[in-house]
């Protein structure tokens, strides 16, 4: 069932009131445009309509009076050769396509007015599409940025950055317990040998890469989400 009974509802309709009472305003407002669309159509259509019945009595209007020309001719024809009863015939044929024409020409005064009333309805339409696809526009900006929203506050106090720090603390740890067995090895001992402490080397800079790495995903992730 449509939202609205269609065209005298439509350009009485608010907007913004159809939406603040929606439980879902994207889904409403998509609705609304739909059915406008569906609307502004149909309208046209009729209006095409009317004007092909008008272009259509115009040319039974020319028809018409030629007829009435031509009995008129006959009229005076049979004026002239003394056939006053033909002449008289002629003339009622005459009548009968003169109020036929007239007939028509009122129904065309009917249908301008019909045509008037459409492209008045039709403005509106076209407004009150614009102001729903210009609400669509601010619904669709205000979802976005609210779920935006919604995601960096997730991962600001969620558990995943919790959960990284976690990871950031354990390799800190991993580089202090490093740090103190290289510090407590020459403790009382004899001198290191140089592959010993070119190892001890090799070890450390193995989880200052992985400290980095780790900091530089972190970095990356954070910019995405911003």
């Amino acid at each position: 069932m449509g939202i609205f009974s269609r065209t005298r509802d439509i350009i009485a309709a608010n907007v913004t009131d159809l939406l603040d009472k929606a439980e879902d305003p994207a889904k409403m407002i998509r609705m609304i445009i739909m059915e406008m669309e569906e609307t502004l159509i149909e309208v046209r259509a009729s209006a095409a309509r009317t004007i092909a019945d008008q272009k259509e009595m115009r040319r039974h209007i020319a028809k018409l009076d030629k007829l009435q020309e031509s009995w008129t001719e006959k009229a005076e024809l049979a004026l002239s050769k003394g056939r006053e009863d033909l002449a008289k015939a002629a003339l009622v044929e005459k009548g009968k396509a003169t109020d036929m024409a007239e007939r028509l020409k009122e129904e065309i005064g009917v249908l301008d007015e019909a045509l008037e009333a459409s492209e008045a309805d039709i403005t509106k339409l076209q407004n009150k599409l614009r102001e729903a696809r210009a609400r669509q526009s601010s619904i669709v900006a205000r979802l976005e940025s609210a779920h935006n929203r919604y995601k960096l506050r997730e991962m600001t106090n969620g558990p995943k950055i919790d959960e990284a720090f976690a990871r950031f603390e354990t390799l800190e740890r991993r580089v202090d317990f490093a740090e103190g067995r290289a510090d407590a090895a020459g403790m009382g001992a004899a001198p290191r040998t140089l592959e010993e402490e070119i190892a001890d080397l090799k070890s450390s800079e193995k989880v200052d890469a992985e400290l980095e790495a780790l900091k530089a995903r972190m970095g990356k992730s954070a910019g995405q989400e911003g």
